[in-house]
């Protein structure tokens, strides 16, 4: 796992700090509580509107803060979602790193460097993936059920119109990797704002996103790109 570099979602920067750099996440300030009878209300219409959701695009801007580095790792890219859980995360600037997951595989491509790393995402070498998997997609919930199976609601707030959510996973492994999770969205048409990883080490990761475009037409390829024989095939979790 120490070997990969980057990832998401919402995802970019594992090779230190392990399968958990992948991401999304961002953090809006000035916020004002509200009370547990709004917050709950608020949720729940976001809740309700994912339900609509088909496809999901926009720009995003990564900030990574590390306590070995004084100054912030600020990056810029694109993201495409489809349901129920497919996505790919291009990091365009500064180098050019593409994460993809599709239904049973997570590819980690490096165009320069042609290679592709390939994670398995079903059968036993699923390993620590089924909890990383479920604190990434944090962002993307199914149902009040499913988002409340996985995390405790531990405050929410608001200001400018959008509702920021502070999510704890309910797992005591999850926890260990990954203390909470901060979930933005727009309190007028209940999109996906910003997401914020919290990990063990105090780091962050936060992934702010403009330009969104909701259920416009995905290609397919999107989510299985073609790769050539050009490319160095590794994958890092077959047992050697």
């Amino acid at each position: 796992m120490a070997r990969m570099k980057h990832y998401f979602g919402m995802v970019f920067s594992f090779r230190r700090y392990g399968l958990l750099r992948m991401g999304a996440s961002l953090l809006w300030l000035g916020s004002l509580s509200v009370s547990a009878q709004d917050s709950d209300a608020l949720i729940g219409r976001w809740l309700s509107a994912q339900t609509n959701i088909q496809t999901w695009t926009a720009a995003f801007t990564q900030t990574r803060s590390l306590k070995s580095f004084t100054q912030p790792l600020v990056s810029t890219g694109q993201v495409w979602f489809a349901t129920p859980n497919r996505f790919r995360w291009e990091l365009m600037h500064p180098g050019h790193t593409i994460a993809v997951r599709a239904a049973d595989q997570m590819l980690v491509i490096y165009p320069k460097l042609k290679r592709v790393e390939k994670y398995p995402l079903t059968g036993t070498q699923m390993g620590q993936w089924k909890e990383t998997l479920s604190l990434l997609e944090a962002g993307f919930p199914g149902s009040r059920q499913e988002m409340e199976s996985r995390f405790k609601i531990a405050s929410a707030t608001v200001a400018d119109n959008v509702c920021e959510t502070t999510l704890v996973p309910k797992s005591a492994t999850a926890r260990r990797m990954m203390p909470q999770i901060k979930i933005t969205f727009s309190t007028t048409n209940f999109l996906l704002r910003a997401t914020e990883l919290q990990f063990a080490d105090g780091s962050t990761m936060r992934n702010e996103f403009a330009e969104g475009k909701l259920n416009i037409p995905v290609e397919p390829e999107m989510f299985a790109p073609a790769l050539d024989n050009t490319y160095k095939v590794v994958e890092p979790l077959k047992p050697k």
